[in-house]
């Protein structure tokens, strides 16, 4: 009789059938049974199946991270706070941003950026900077596959030792690590999806306070665009005591500011983001939690891995590599905030009364970690913070008040007569050699007059033997 005419096999559905869409061979039902796992109740065997799909499933392509449940984590998070923008703000985005280009274009002979200005929602925040986030992590994401690959291995091994119980429902004799081979697609999938869904969670909760397209101190839009969140803008507004439109122009100017620089230095995004990636790369995956997860992780709960690993993920310590671009990163944060500092006060200080407290905000607002700060830490184990940008502060300073706004500028002209660490510890000392390196790389009139006049002579007619 056939599954369709038995009342109480219908009324009564097989939990672990259910679970796995289809007949179940005896050996492993045996196993899945005594893991508990054949006493499922309907609403455990839907969830369960749910979770599975989810940790488990083919979407988000091969990669170490699954992009698609990324996505969806993140659009989720942002799902019931955000609202489209109209044509409305957009059109007051535009205008203050056309504003504060032409105060930034009073302070600074960097060209214009040729990008648009932007009222991004967060769910298109989400979107346009989601690929770069995904890159920055995938790293870690790779050493995390590897991780939780050793770990599965060793505790199959174990299993498989000379005087360890038999596992109900395999073959007499058999290895449980020559199990491996048929569960390492599932573990990477596993561990593909559960840092997605870790990445999307955190992109979702950043797009929910950035203020706008730079402000983690990265490129992440991957153009020149000047974005700015008008959601985010409004609320971090309410706790200030001050004019809002006042606070819109002011982050405009210091978003401007920062894509311009950006723009300008061509060579500065790119160390910026290979620093996080190098950081990345050499992390170091903590991995007796990951074999403690393992162990203790529970069969009936697919989620429950990620939830034991919890802070639990990266070792503290820093390797060479990892501590070089530490503090490359570390440096070039400082002095892209500091640059800003200085060229926003400049821009602002003439328009908008309330400059200075403006500016204290958002001193507090990096001081106390910012969303940057906070997404990073748990992405790839960085505190993403301009920690001397005092030093950089003072630096751009000295080195316009020496030698005038050109050569402040002319500094990010190229990586290798950029500032260093080194330079934050003696900042007029830098303002010192930038001065006579200038000097010495200084062509004047009379020297261009002297060269034509050597090669004038020089010529056919001038030339001697």
């Amino acid at each position: 009789m056939s599954d369709q005419d038995n009342p109480e096999r219908r009324d009564d559905p097989d939990p672990l059938e259910s679970l796995f869409g289809g007949p179940v061979p005896p050996e492993l039902r045996e196993t899945l049974s005594s893991m508990g796992l054949g006493d499922l109740g309907p609403d455990q065997v839907a969830q369960m199946r749910s979770q599975m799909e989810m940790l488990m499933g083919g979407g988000g392509g091969d990669g170490p991270v699954n992009s698609e449940l990324a996505r969806d984590v993140a659009r989720q998070a942002v799902a019931d706070d955000d609202s489209s923008i109209n044509d409305s703000t957009r059109r007051d985005v535009e205008q203050v941003v056309q504003v504060a280009t032409l105060w930034i274009d009073q302070v600074t002979d960097l060209p214009r950026p040729e990008g648009a200005a932007l009222a991004l929602s967060r769910a298109e925040w989400v979107e346009r900077t989601l690929p770069l986030w995904e890159r920055l992590t995938a790293p870690v994401a790779e050493g995390l596959q590897s991780a939780m690959t050793a770990a599965m291995e060793q505790q199959l091994g174990q299993l498989g030792e000379e005087g360890a119980p038999p596992i109900p429902g395999l073959p007499p004799g058999m290895n449980p690590a020559a199990m491996m081979g048929q569960m390492a697609p599932m573990v990477r999938r596993m561990s593909a999806s559960m840092f997605g869904g870790q990445v999307g969670q955190a992109v979702g909760t950043l797009a929910g306070e950035v203020l706008s397209g730079t402000e983690v101190g990265l490129p992440i839009l991957g153009d020149e665009s000047v974005a700015i969140l008008p959601a985010n803008v409004a609320e971090f507004a309410e706790g200030l005591e001050v004019d809002p439109g006042e606070l819109h122009l002011y982050l405009a100017v210091r978003e401007a500011a920062r894509v311009r620089l950006f723009a300008g230095a061509a060579w500065l995004g790119p160390q910026l983001l290979t620093a996080v990636e190098e950081y990345a790369r050499d992390i170091r995956i903590n991995t007796e939690g990951i074999e403690e997860a393992v162990r203790n992780v529970d069969p009936s709960d697919p989620a429950s891995m990620q939830d034991a690993l919890g802070d639990s993920l990266f070792s503290p310590e820093h390797s060479a590599a990892q501590q070089a671009a530490l503090t490359r990163l570390e440096t070039l944060l400082a002095l892209v905030e500091g640059w800003v500092d200085v060229v926003a006060a400049q821009a602002v200080g003439p328009h908008l009364p309330h400059a200075e407290a403006l500016a204290e905000a958002v001193r507090r607002r990096r001081a106390t970690g910012g969303p940057a700060e906070r997404t990073f830490s748990s992405l790839v184990g960085l505190e993403l913070r301009p920690r001397r940008l005092r030093d950089a502060a003072n630096l751009w300073a000295a080195l316009e008040s020496r030698h005038g706004r050109d050569a402040r500028d002319e500094a990010w002209g190229h990586p290798d007569v950029a500032p260093t660490g080194a330079d934050l510890d003696d900042p007029l000392g830098f303002v010192d050699r930038h001065g006579a390196l200038s000097a010495e790389l200084t062509v004047t009139d009379e020297d261009i007059e002297r060269l034509l006049s050597d090669g004038e002579g020089e010529g056919p007619e001038g030339r001697q033997g």
